[in-house]
């Protein structure tokens, strides 16, 4: 009882350990859903170059009003989704492949965040928690910000489900249904950057695209629905940040860190033990057919 108390319920007496445990399944939930879209769409490039691209807002924030958390994350928010909608633009009617948009617009929003971040005399310390995360500095305003957030994409994603479904997978379907494909297509990359924005609180710039693509990536391997893949993803992102951030409490190690490892744990494992789909079932399924 005395090991559980520690491993499990320590943790969890200290206040900014109970904000961040919520925020991690906050956080982790909604990425596990959005991340469905990138996995399934071959999105994962544009993830990274969304999470890159927010740095310009966050340099304006930090510039006008100091290191304020709740500043920076409505900057990014705005230059995320002024990058997404940028993409959006370029590659309207087939003009750009979205490849080549996306690494246009990652670039030039990643040289101009660099640019107005070496303004600011102390930068390197008041937004290293940008580039890295750290979710341990969540506070209560913090909280009520994510939730809202991310209710607002839970929501978006709920409502549209139908829509974004036979637009991401039937565009044949979606002009004979008459949807407006463009504006749904605009609709899921700023829901897109919007998820970034608030996963950078966890992972930071570096490593908020593993929150998108490793928990759907691993649901992917169990279920074959759409939503069957988000519920499942939800699951896997919200575990994986609680059971990371455990780790990061006894092993003394980044909480950013932990929570990307063991999300990439759930998938080596999903990878190889999956029933039917997994490494391992694969191998066994050769040999038997073999024999």
């Amino acid at each position: 009882m005395n090991i559980m108390q520690q491993l499990l319920l320590d943790p969890l007496q200290v206040a900014f350990m109970q904000r961040a445990m919520l925020a991690a399944v906050l956080i982790g939930a909604v990425s596990g859903v959005m991340g469905v879209y990138v996995v399934t769409r071959g999105l994962a490039f544009l993830g990274d170059a969304l999470a890159h691209s927010l740095l310009p807002g966050v340099a304006v924030a930090f510039l006008s009003y100091g290191s304020s958390r709740a500043s920076l994350l409505i900057g990014g928010l705005v230059g995320a989704v002024v990058s997404a909608l940028g993409i959006g633009f370029l590659t309207r009617g087939g003009r750009l492949r979205e490849d080549t948009a996306i690494g246009i617009v990652f670039a030039g929003m990643l040289a101009l965040g660099i640019a107005l971040i070496s303004k600011a005399q102390n930068y390197a310390v008041d937004l290293t928690h940008i580039l890295i995360g750290n979710i341990l500095t969540v506070g209560n305003d913090d909280l009520i910000l994510i939730t809202i957030i991310g209710l607002i994409v839970l929501a978006a994603i709920t409502l549209l489900y139908k829509e974004l479904l036979v637009v991401s997978f039937d565009p044949t379907l979606a002009q004979t249904l008459h949807l407006p494909a463009e504006r749904l297509r605009l609709a899921l990359l700023v829901l897109l950057a919007v998820t970034i924005v608030i996963g950078v609180q966890v992972a930071g710039v570096a490593l908020v695209a593993a929150m998108l693509v490793t928990p759907a990536a691993a649901a992917r391997f169990f279920v074959r629905r759409l939503h069957h893949m988000m519920l499942l993803g939800a699951v896997f992102g919200a575990g994986s940040g609680v059971i990371g951030l455990y780790a990061a409490w006894h092993l003394q190690i980044a909480a950013s860190a932990a929570m990307v490892l063991t999300m990439t744990a759930v998938f080596l494992l999903a990878f190889l033990f999956a029933p039917g789909k997994g490494y391992i079932w694969s191998l066994l399924g050769r040999s038997a057919a073999g024999a």
